[in-house]
């Protein structure tokens, strides 16, 4: 369970992460639309796991690659944005696959 602390974290770096998609789409997310829809962050608030969905665009998976090859520069933006916070969290990417499941779920319902 995690904190009331690790929650305010979690948005902050969810809005400032997808910010920095909308201003950098051309060069990270390679023309796709990418928002980040969940973050985690462990309880020594050293590493945040960010889920990402991908639309419209090339295959999910080489938009994620460009953005792991990238994710010093996307750290550095979010640091840049946060100037409150003493240490910025390392970035894990990852492909948020939920609203696939929800879909096959609901194909599956409708048989």
């Amino acid at each position: 369970m995690s904190s009331i602390r690790q929650n305010r974290i979690e948005n902050v770096i969810q809005e400032e992460v997808s910010k920095v998609f909308q201003q950098n789409a051309r060069s990270l997310c390679m023309g796709a639309m990418v928002t980040a829809t969940v973050v985690r962050i462990t309880p020594d608030l050293g590493l945040a796991r960010v889920y990402l969905s991908i639309f419209a665009g090339p295959p999910k998976e080489e938009v994620l690659e460009n953005i792991q090859a990238n994710k010093g520069k996307v750290r550095g933006d979010v640091g840049r944005r946060l100037k409150n916070m003493k240490h910025i969290p390392d970035l894990e990417f990852y492909i948020d696959d939920s609203l696939d499941y929800a879909e096959k779920i609901d194909e599956l319902l409708k048989q």
